[in-house]
């Protein structure tokens, strides 16, 4: 009877070995196939970013004899785009730009986010919803009532329009974002600055604004990168050549004239990414705890 009772001990001490072995081996296969997929996605972002940086130092401006890494550099390319076209103008435009719609952004943001955020009124339930369901609908949609609307008020082919559009389209996004963050603010923290006598615009300023700095450095870096990229819309109501701004430049450069000014246009993409990326890099903590702050206390 002891026999047969070891025996089975025996046994079970054998097949939970083996759980656990299988168990390990599971964790094994799992760890190498997600790097192997990090890795793979990896080479799918660095190795496009080593072809333009490389492309931009090619001798030739053939895109067919642009490689990755150029026997004989130079930088040639990078002179010839202040030179040879308006690339300081476009850079000086699409900056002016940026900075402008950063700002606007974040004033027209964290003003509306903390109105729907603090205060009850008639129609906020409403006026929500609204902004959700614009959400829904892609931007481009509504790209001809904006061309019609910047007609009518006279502003097309101005970068006023343009900050105006970008400034205004973002506010149901970056509005829900933001009312999420605020929404987690304790309240008790106005009502104690109210009882030692603060008014609703020094609480804004001096509890809810310091308080809020994640979230909004992220809205501040986005709205400051989106100008940079787009180009359908600037291209459809910019028609004068001193208003251009980059992506428009860069894209008539290579318009019609591919294996002409590639690694001229290569060189103008570097030149584009540096500064985003810099922001990016400097300010990385400030923008990864805003997207996170956003997506849970949202």
């Amino acid at each position: 009877m002891k026999m047969g009772h070891e025996t089975e001990i025996s046994q079970e001490k054998i097949n939970t070995g083996y759980k656990l072995t299988t168990a390990k081996v599971w964790d094994i296969v799992l760890t190498i196939l997600t790097y192997m997929l990090l890795i793979f996605v990896a080479a799918l972002i660095i190795i496009p970013i080593v072809w333009i940086v490389g492309s931009s130092f090619n001798p030739s401006s053939s895109l067919s004899s642009s490689t990755a890494f150029p026997k004989h550099p130079t930088t040639l390319h990078y002179k010839e785009l202040f030179q040879k076209t308006q690339f300081a103008r476009w850079y000086m435009n699409t900056l002016k730009i940026a900075v402008i719609n950063m700002i606007l952004s974040m004033i027209l943001t964290i003003s509306t986010s903390y109105v729907f955020s603090r205060f009850n009124f008639k129609g906020k339930k409403a006026s929500l919803l609204g902004i959700l369901v614009l959400q829904m609908f892609p931007s481009f949609m509504g790209m001809m009532a904006m061309y019609n609307i910047l007609w009518q008020l006279k502003l097309l082919d101005s970068h006023i329009g343009l900050v105006l559009v970008y400034a205004a389209g973002q506010i149901p996004y970056n509005t829900w974002l933001v009312k999420g963050y605020l929404s987690s603010i304790p309240k008790s923290l106005d009502e104690a600055a109210m009882i030692d006598g603060a008014s609703n615009l020094k609480i804004f300023f001096k509890i809810i604004l310091p308080l809020s700095k994640p979230i909004m450095v992220f809205v501040a870096i986005s709205q400051f990168m989106a100008p940079w990229m787009d180009f359908i819309f600037p291209r459809l109501i910019i028609s004068s050549n001193e208003k251009k701004t980059l992506a428009i430049g860069l894209f008539d450069l290579i318009a019609g004239n591919t294996n002409k000014n590639f690694t001229q246009f290569a060189a103008g993409a570097v030149l584009v990414a540096i500064p985003i990326t810099l922001l990016f890099m400097f300010f990385q903590k400030y923008f990864i705890e805003g997207i996170t702050a956003g997506a849970s206390k949202g």
